[in-house]
This record gives structure tokens, sequence and C-alpha cells, in this order.
């Protein structure tokens, strides 16, 4: 008896991986893969910019938002209110599913990196958008598109940390950002290179943007210049 049941509870679990294998392979998903120039980013790793700061970056989260597909037919695919906080330190956040691949070319992908404003004020929301995950201010700033924080001996602050929190979504302060790619396959692997962000500014000088402002539209001009398809 106990034999049997051992082969049942086998049996179910090779169906239930061999399901959700095939279920992956219908379909489309956006894989991000976070860098520092051409090596993966790794937290607390020591890195270099242009600019020779050297430095270690020790937390990373932003959000992708609304992904809408163009297909070669001209045909497209929204997912509209779609929000998906991206956390280096959940490995499986930084593969996003989209929809069913429909046998169809993909020739073109959209998304926003971080919150519309219609969002931010909708009240407390659940999920990737919960306050809990650290990633919302207060109704009067609403939610930070993406946080970047480290170290590093250029900055003369405390313990040399640098903290990037960059949000707002009232003009003439509005952070959110949109990104368009066009991929070579329906592979939709996609860098994030930090290294590009960083080769942009002086640690020395620029270390701490926390509210929505001037500088944290600029910011946020640099993080959408960091996604590119290989």
């Amino acid at each position: 008896m106990i034999k049997k049941i051992i082969f049942y509870f086998i049996l179910c679990l090779f169906f239930s991986e061999s399901s959700q294998a095939q279920k992956e392979k219908d379909s489309l998903f956006m894989n991000l893969n976070l860098k520092f120039d051409e090596n993966p980013l790794e937290l607390n790793k020591t890195y270099v910019s242009k600019y020779k700061d050297t430095l270690q970056i020790n937390l990373v989260k932003f959000y992708i938002s609304d992904i809408q597909i163009e297909y070669a037919n001209k045909t497209f695919f929204l997912q509209s209110n779609s929000h998906y906080l991206i956390d280096i330190e959940n490995q499986s956040s930084l593969k996003i599913p989209i929809c069913k691949t429909e046998n169809k070319i993909v020739n073109k992908i959209t998304f926003n990196i971080g919150i519309d404003s219609l969002t931010n004020v909708s009240g407390a929301l659940s999920g990737d958008l919960d306050p809990t995950k650290g990633m919302y201010w207060a109704w009067q700033s609403g939610y930070i598109n993406m946080k970047i924080e480290g170290k590093s001996n250029s900055c003369k602050t405390r313990k040399n940390e640098f903290q990037f929190h960059i949000g707002g979504y009232l003009k003439p302060n509005y952070a959110m950002r949109e990104v368009v790619l066009f991929p070579k396959s329906n592979n939709l692997d996609i860098v994030v290179n930090f290294a590009s962000f960083f080769d942009k500014i002086q640690l020395s000088e620029t270390n701490s943007v926390m509210i929505p402002g001037k500088k944290a539209m600029e910011l946020a001009n640099l993080s959408a210049k960091m996604f590119y398809i290989e």
C-alpha cells in the first residue's frame, strides 16, 4: 500500500512538472538580466565607474508596468494595470510572464519604469503595490519607481552611503519613464546595465536623491537608458 502511495505521489509530481514546463514553453516571458558592464550585477561586489568611483550596490528594486507587445502582423497585446516589483534579491521577479506565444513574431515591446499617476492616487493597493514592500513614500509623493542603494568612498556621507529613490507622479516632476525595445527574436532577454547609470553621475556630487524633483527627473532619464536588448 505504501509503495502505491509513493508511486502515485511521484507520478503526480512528474505530471505537475511536465505541465509547468509545457506552460512555460507556450508562454512569452520578459527576462531581465541585471548587469554592471559585461558582468552580472552582484550585491556588495566592488565596481568602478567611468568617473573612477569605486562603489558597491546593496539594494536594487524597481517597478515594470503596462507591458505592450506589438507583433510583426501589426496586432497588439497590452497588459493593462499590470505592475511588477523587480527585486535583485528575489530572482523569480526577474522573469515576468506576459502572455501566450500564439506563434506570432514579436516586433516591439513597450513598458514603463514606475507607476502611473492614476494608480498612485487609487488608494491602498495589494500585491507588488503593497506599501509594506518598501516602495511607497506617502500619498503626497506616491510610489518610488526605482531604488538603488549602496556605498562608495567617493560619498562624503554617513557610512559613505548613496541612496537614489526615484519617483514622483505630479507634473512637472512626473518620473515614470517609457522604454521601447525591438527584439531580434521572441526571446525577450533584456539587459539592465547599471554601469550606464553610474557612468553619468559623480558620486562625490550626487549621492542622495530621496524626494520628487528636478534631480529625480534627471535620474529617471538615466534609468530608462539602462534597458536594452543585445
